[in-house]
């Protein structure tokens, strides 16, 4: 029995994104350089033509791949309530985010590094420019909100402290505290305690408390 035209059109889709998800685990764990295409389409279990029928080439492909970070970034949902829950529930978001979909960050984390990519990451985070502007002009006016001498400061300091919690989870694996970067982040802001952990599966903090990028490697 021939399929209909709804049924096709949902094939293509697993494809596309049996491949795109295929490319985020291949560049997280080998690099932009080291994962071909004939790796990625054999990870993905789809035939390697059907990369150049979604995608079009590897360049397209790496930007469809930081598209997905950008989506997933801009994806977070917003709490609503008081100035300080919003900002708890941005905190949480990016910290959720983070332990969920690992892949995705260590492999946009090299896009943004390296000089053979780093036009394909600036070329994607133009195409998200509004979203970017309107997400951080949410964060400078809960700020305002607050009361901070400089909201536009406050966004950009905010902005980086979650980046770098980010990259070192990326880099560090689970020897990285996330739960507990999480919760001094909350300190750091005088927000309440969290009142329950993540909903993630997180390995008991080592007591002696030093990060090693050797647990990355072993959790790859």
């Amino acid at each position: 029995m021939a399929r209909s035209d709804e049924q096709n059109r949902q094939a293509r889709e697993r494809a596309r994104e049996k491949i795109l998800l295929a490319a985020i685990e291949l560049f997280g764990e080998k690099g932009v350089a080291g994962a071909s295409i004939a790796d990625i389409t054999r990870r993905a279990g789809v035939a390697q033509g059907l990369a150049n029928y979604h995608f079009g080439g590897k360049d397209q492909l790496i930007s469809a791949v930081i598209d997905r970070w950008f989506e997933m970034l801009f994806g977070i949902p917003q709490v609503p309530g008081t100035p300080d829950e919003r900002l708890a529930g941005i905190i949480d978001g990016v910290f959720m985010a983070t332990g969920f979909a690992m892949p995705v960050q260590r492999a946009v984390l090299s896009m943004q590094q390296q000089p053979v990519t780093h036009r394909l990451f600036a070329e994607s985070e133009e195409r998200f420019g509004q979203q970017a502007t309107e997400s951080e002009n949410i964060v400078r006016e809960l700020f305002r909100e607050r009361g901070a001498a400089d909201p536009a400061l406050e966004e950009v300091m905010l902005r980086s402290t979650l980046e770098g919690a980010i990259i070192k989870y990326a880099v560090y694996g689970e020897s990285f505290p996330l739960e507990d970067a999480r919760r001094w982040m909350h300190r750091l802001y005088g927000l309440p305690e969290p009142t329950a952990p993540l909903p993630l599966d997180l390995p008991p903090r080592d007591e002696d408390l030093r990060i090693r990028a050797i647990r990355a490697v072993r959790s790859c």
